[in-house]
């Protein structure tokens, strides 16, 4: 009889459609300790983190729906949304 345990998988849910996916499907926008607000290519930046699908669309919802910024606790200045959109054509799949 083998007792192997069963590898967890995290799941993150988008701040854009609201769906839950594994956190590695997903990018981390993160707000540093500096108040900077980033996107965490490998998910291991300090700071307090948010997560949205790979596409601009996502992103998209989330700063029209205003969740992005309540996740991050933080007010985001009109250029680092523009910056993060760019980050996010970038890695868009």
């Amino acid at each position: 009889m083998e007792n192997k345990k069963v590898k967890k998988i995290p799941l993150r849910k988008c701040l854009g459609c609201m769906q839950s996916f594994p956190k590695k499907e997903l990018v981390r926008v993160v707000r540093t300790p500096e108040n900077q607000v980033i996107i965490d290519l490998l998910g291991k930046a300090n700071g307090r983190g948010a997560y949205i699908c790979k596409c601009k669309e996502c992103l998209k919802k989330a700063i029209k729906s205003k969740r992005i910024t309540s996740s991050l606790e933080v007010e985001i200045p009109e250029e680092a949304l523009t910056q993060l959109l760019q980050e996010i054509e970038k890695v868009e799949e």
